[in-house]
């Protein structure tokens, strides 16, 4: 019997001006982007965090530490690509699926979500009908209702075949 493992990841940053806006993978045009280390991509962030949950291996900040100036602004593409790598040699091969939820009050992002799934798809190599990506507001509360920044939750499925 093979095994399966769950995992469940979060991130949340501000609003920075005088940055790109990038969201899984895919520039969304915004008049500000995210405040990071990286490049701040909340949604690979917390796919990331999931994958490496799953597998039972330490955080992204961990692995990829915000005082290590050679992943100042990285692209999450290409770490989420290195996590892909690190679960692989834990022994968990094969990702079932992956669910993502934005979270973000602006910009409306129904018309990048398509982009955003066949991006992750491309960089873990695999098909697109085993990645969801959606969005939703705060209904105006909290941080993110008030527009202060975007956060976002993934869970993901992974065997060890």
């Amino acid at each position: 019997m093979s095994e399966i493992r769950i995992g469940h990841g979060f991130d949340v940053h501000r609003f920075d001006k005088g940055r790109k806006l990038i969201l899984g993978g895919v520039q969304v045009p915004h008049e500000t982007g995210l405040d990071g280390h990286s490049d701040a991509d909340v949604v690979l962030h917390a796919i990331m965090d999931a994958l490496l949950g799953a597998a039972g291996l330490p955080d992204i900040g961990m692995h990829f530490p915000p005082s290590d100036v050679r992943f100042k602004d990285a692209d999450s593409a290409d770490l989420l690509r290195r996590v892909s790598e690190k679960i692989s040699a834990a022994g968990f091969g094969s990702i079932v699926n992956i669910d993502c939820t934005i979270l973000a009050e602006r910009p409306k992002l129904a018309s990048h979500l398509p982009a955003m799934r066949d991006r992750i798809a491309e960089v873990l190599q695999i098909d697109r009908s085993r990645v969801n990506v959606k969005a939703t507001t705060c209904e105006r509360l909290g941080f993110v209702g008030r527009g202060e920044g975007i956060a976002a939750e993934a869970v993901c499925l992974l065997t060890d075949e």
